[in-house]
């Protein structure tokens, strides 16, 4: 590990500066609890300053929302200890299942709701009548600490998103164009998508989170609509170069070798997409549509290749266009002041969706399990008596809140309880050797610098982003700072014992209830995946390109983290995009299927329902295997049917889509042939729409 830069010392230098202000105020108001406003401040600090504001509010609008949710729910139930036990653990599990929809920070409010409410409540629930004057408290002290921590930070040194922004964008692109490099220069020798590749739909999510914290900061207001309508390209582009890796195969498969000319183009788009922005010649995307326009196609053959052939050069021309998109759109979020209005060069369908993808099994599971464990450590310690339980059954919620979205909770509840275990010890010597001796403000500020300083010099790496959290919140909150040193050994031990039987009663509970990992989540994502498409080709489910990409993208963003910490994934799983493919050509068949004659619709709705039968297997065995001979003839059927027509509009839209679903289905198998495949005199295939993926 390498020691902190000097940008992590300095904000670790506004995180302290920040946390001693707090406190600061909080013993000069006479405020009960001053370590809660101390506390507050490292829980939302940040070392972007507009991610600290996001923070901030979230963590205010969460902590007034526990509290007044804990005054009502002990006016409600007082006198009736088991009822408000139930009333508590359903609470925090009703947050926590609002909080797992989330993909971004701001989930961040519902989960703090949550286990703030036992948190507040469970402690003083033996007197009822200052539960109002301690929510109350508790609000000023976390506000006064956010407060603290979002002035200093955007007044003192602050530290913008757009640098982190762009260097996000520039990152991913980077992937990408590596991938689209490949892709061109393979001349396609292997159409499938590695999972390092595929593995860019996850890596979207962060710069997700990032847009969502772009408001809160002064220097990013104006590239908001840029970041947004970049996004959508990327989430785009990733089934775009699958299916160009694809037709690209399927091409050579029936010509036997690349065509030079065609060669000669994909290596000259590459060489593009590999030059840096800066040395980038702009009218050279204009260049290469002209040669795409002029490349011959083949002049002799089956017509099936034609259309092979006319798809990959729609495919090459998305790219273009798409790529350019993402270039112009990097550009202005990298310069200060960009203009809003521009022209992108992908005009003909929308490309942003914010359909996102639930397992709301894994989601209730999670959320029944809290609400049990919330409400058993509750009765257990009610009919027991120990007056520290309370502390215990709230550091129960607090754990199954924290790590309730995980595959496997217990290994971060388990760090959770060693690191805590830890703080608790070294900050005894603090409580009971050190502060004893301390007599002012300024001095208590000498002897908290170091560990609080080194501590939080790293908070901003993210693989230790969970132990510096454990760390700095406990140590602030086992000093228990107050306006008189007032420590009991006795009373301080018996409280860690109870943070620490909070943390352990969570850990067993978690074993116990869910035992599963990556591959069950990961087998759930697949059969969801298999679900949607065949609820798709049986027409039970609404057609959208948008809510497509964006709900299968995501899906396949959750499933590439899962399958890299498998062992050995299952071969089905690792090629998402294909099936991403197939979705977008069954929604155009759907589409395009009404305004074709009777004998064409038939046979494509007979292929439809044979796409259906087929993912609905995979769904209900939750098993790929191979698609059936006889989907294939079906699809061929519908193919030759298709080719009999004489309209051209809606003729040429079912071709392109079965020429998609097919190629997505059998990568492998070469293009009909025989009677009903012969092109026909002036029968010039249109270029692909973006739909035939």
């Amino acid at each position: 590990m390498t020691w902190p830069s000097w940008r992590d010392w300095l904000f670790s230098l506004k995180a302290f500066a920040a946390a001693m202000l707090a406190l600061y105020i909080a013993l000069a108001c006479g405020l009960p609890r001053p370590y809660w406003a101390m506390t507050a401040v490292y829980v939302v600090a940040n070392p972007l300053s507009g991610a600290t504001v996001s923070k901030a509010f979230d963590r205010a609008f969460g902590t007034l929302l526990g509290a007044a949710g804990g005054v009502l729910l002990v006016s409600l139930f007082n006198g009736a200890p088991e009822l408000l036990m139930l009333a508590i653990a359903l609470w925090t599990g009703s947050f926590l299942y609002i909080a797992l929809h989330g993909r971004t920070p701001r989930n961040y409010v519902f989960m703090l709701a949550g286990y703030t409410l036992p948190l507040l409540v469970l402690p003083g629930v033996d007197a009822p009548e200052t539960i109002f004057e301690l929510a109350v408290a508790r609000s000023e002290e976390i506000i006064l600490g956010i407060l603290a921590a979002a002035i200093i930070g955007t007044t003192i040194f602050p530290r913008s998103l757009r640098s982190v922004v762009d260097g996000r964008i520039g990152a991913w692109l980077g992937d990408a164009g590596g991938w689209a490099r490949e892709i061109l220069l393979a001349r396609g020798a292997d159409p499938a998508a590695p999972v390092a590749r595929q593995r860019l739909a996850a890596d979207i999510a962060p710069l997700s989170a990032l847009i969502s914290q772009l408001s809160h900061d002064a220097g990013t207001r104006d590239i908001k609509p840029h970041v947004l309508e970049l996004r959508g390209r990327f989430l785009f582009l990733l089934p775009l170069l699958s299916a160009l890796a694809d037709r690209m195969h399927a091409l050579r498969l029936e010509l036997g070798a690349f065509p030079p000319g065609l060669q000669a183009l994909t290596e000259r788009i590459a060489a593009w997409i590999g030059t840096p922005v800066e040395a980038a010649d702009a009218a050279e995307p204009d260049r290469l549509r002209a040669g795409l326009a002029a490349l011959p196609g083949p002049a002799d053959g089956p017509l099936w290749t034609k259309l092979v052939w006319t798809s990959l050069v729609s495919r090459l021309s998305e790219l273009i266009d798409l790529w350019e998109d993402c270039l112009t759109l990097r550009g202005r979020i990298g310069r200060q002041g960009a203009p809003q209005r521009w022209r992108p060069q992908l005009r003909h369908r929308p490309v942003v969706g914010e359909e996102l993808h639930h397992d709301r099994g894994r989601m209730a599971l999670a959320v029944a399990s809290t609400v049990l464990a919330t409400f058993l450590a509750g009765l257990l310690w009610i009919w027991s008596g120990w007056a520290d339980g309370a502390n215990a059954v709230a550091f129960v919620a607090i754990a199954c809140c924290f790590f309730g979205g995980l595959d496997r909770p217990a290994p971060s509840m388990k760090f959770m309880l060693v690191w805590s275990a830890i703080a608790y010890a070294f900050t005894s010597l603090y409580l009971f050797v050190v502060l004893p001796r301390i007599q002012d403000f300024e001095l208590l500020v000498l002897v908290l610098a170091p560990p609080f300083l080194l501590v939080g010099a790293l908070i901003p790496r993210p693989e230790l982003s969970l132990l510096t959290l454990l760390l700095a919140v406990n140590l602030a909150g086992d000093l228990g700072l107050q306006g008189r040193y007032s420590a009991e050994f006795a009373s301080y031990t018996e409280g860690g014992i109870a943070i620490m039987a909070g943390l352990l009663f969570a850990l067993v509970w978690t074993l116990v209830t869910r035992p599963f990992g990556e591959e069950w989540a990961a087998r759930r994502l697949m059969r969801s995946g298999w679900a949607d498409l065949a609820a798709l080709a049986s027409g039970a489910r609404p057609f959208d390109h948008r809510a497509l990409v964006s709900r299968t993208l995501d899906r396949l963003g959750q499933l590439m983290p899962r399958l890299a910490a498998m062992a050995s994934p299952s071969p089905a799983a690792l090629e998402g995009l294909a099936e991403l493919r197939a979705g977008y050509n069954i929604i155009a068949l759907q589409r395009d299927r009404r305004a074709l004659p009777p004998e064409a619709r038939a046979a494509i709705d007979a292929t439809l329902r044979g796409v259906a039968d087929f993912f609905g297997r995979c769904a209900a065995d939750g098993e790929r295997g191979a698609a059936p001979e006889a989907l294939r003839g079906d699809i061929d059927r519908a193919l030759r049917a298709v080719f009999a027509l004489e309209e051209a509009g809606p003729r040429q839209a079912a071709l392109d889509a079965l020429v998609g679903l097919r190629r997505s289905l059998f990568p492998g198998v070469p293009g009909p042939a025989g009677p009903g495949f012969r092109h026909r005199d002036g029968d010039r295939p249109a270029l692909a729409s973006l739909a035939a993926e």
